[in-house]
C-alpha cells in the first residue's frame, strides 16, 4: 500500500488552500471587519466574499456578531484559538514533530522603542479600561498604553473586580476624553467599540487602525452573578486578543 495515500489531506487544510478564503483569514487576522470592508479590502463581489464567508463560517474559523452600532452591520472576526488547533493537528497528521508547541519568539524588542496603543471605547468605563489593564501587565516595558472614550464616565466596579479576579488592579486608572490624545502619535489604535469606531478621529503618522468587536459587559440584563460572568468573558477574551497583539507587535519589531 502507498503510505502516502493513507494520509488525506485534511478538510481543514482544503478549505485554507483557496486563494480568496486565505486572503479574508489574512484581512481577518489585523481586525474585526463587516463585509462591505472586505469587499473594499479585497477588490472582489460582495456575493462572493459571502460566500466564501459562509464556508468559513460553517468550518466555526470565522466568528459573526451584529454591531451595537448599527444592527444592521455584522461584524467578522477570527476565532485564533480554533484556527491554531486545527493548524497544529493537521499538521500532527503529516509528522508528529509539526504538533509541538511553537518556540517562543526572541526578544525582538531589546532595542525597540515601546510601541505606543490607545485603546477607545464609547465609556472608558469597561471594555477599554480593561485592555489597557491587561495590556500593561503583559507588556510591561514594550509598550506604553493608554485608554480613553467619546463620552467617559467612571470606571465600571464589575470591570475592576473582573480585573482583580486575573490578579490585576485597575482601580487607580481614570477616565479619559478620547480629545486628550488627537494629535499625539501612537502605532495602534484599537476600538473595542463598534459605536466609537463610527466617531474614531485621525491620528498623525498612519497608526495601525484595529477593531475588535466587543459587547458591553454593562448592557448585559440579568442578574449579578451573570453581569460578572458578562465583565470576566469579556476580561478573558480580551487576554487572548492582547497575547496575539503583542505577537504581532515582535513580528513587526523583527521587521523595522
Amino acid at each position: 500500500m502507498n503510505p502516502a495515500a493513507a494520509v488525506p489531506m485534511p478538510d481543514f487544510l482544503k478549505l485554507l488552500a483557496h486563494d480568496l478564503r486565505w486572503q479574508l483569514l489574512a484581512a481577518l487576522a489585523e481586525s474585526d471587519r463587516r463585509v462591505q470592508e472586505l469587499v473594499a479590502l479585497l477588490q472582489r463581489p460582495q456575493n462572493l466574499i459571502s460566500y466564501h464567508l459562509s464556508q468559513l463560517r460553517t468550518h466555526a474559523l470565522v466568528q459573526e456578531r451584529r454591531s451595537s452600532a448599527d444592527g444592521r452591520d455584522v461584524y467578522y472576526s477570527l476565532d485564533v484559538a480554533r484556527l491554531q488547533t486545527l493548524y497544529l493537528s493537521s499538521g500532527q497528521s503529516l509528522h508528529p514533530a509539526l504538533a509541538g508547541e511553537v518556540p517562543a519568539p526572541p526578544d525582538t524588542l531589546a532595542d525597540h522603542p515601546p510601541f505606543r496603543v490607545l485603546f477607545l471605547c464609547t465609556h472608558n468605563s469597561a471594555r477599554s479600561q480593561l485592555a489597557e489593564g491587561i495590556l500593561q501587565a503583559q507588556g510591561g516595558g514594550m509598550v506604553e498604553v493608554y485608554s480613553a472614550g467619546n463620552e467617559p464616565g467612571a470606571v465600571h466596579p464589575l470591570a475592576v473586580r473582573a480585573a482583580a479576579a486575573m490578579n490585576l488592579d485597575i482601580s487607580q486608572q481614570q477616565p479619559k476624553h478620547l480629545n486628550q490624545f488627537i494629535g499625539q502619535p501612537f502605532d495602534y489604535i484599537i476600538t473595542v467599540c463598534d459605536k466609537v469606531r463610527e466617531l474614531c478621529p485621525a491620528f498623525p503618522g498612519e497608526p495601525h487602525q484595529i477593531h475588535w468587536s466587543f459587547a458591553d459587559p454593562a448592557a448585559v440584563p440579568g442578574s449579578e452573578e451573570e453581569q460578572v460572568h458578562a465583565f470576566l468573558q469579556t476580561a478573558r477574551e480580551l487576554t487572548t486578543r492582547i497575547s496575539y497583539l503583542r505577537l504581532m507587535m515582535r513580528r513587526r519589531a523583527g521587521s523595522e
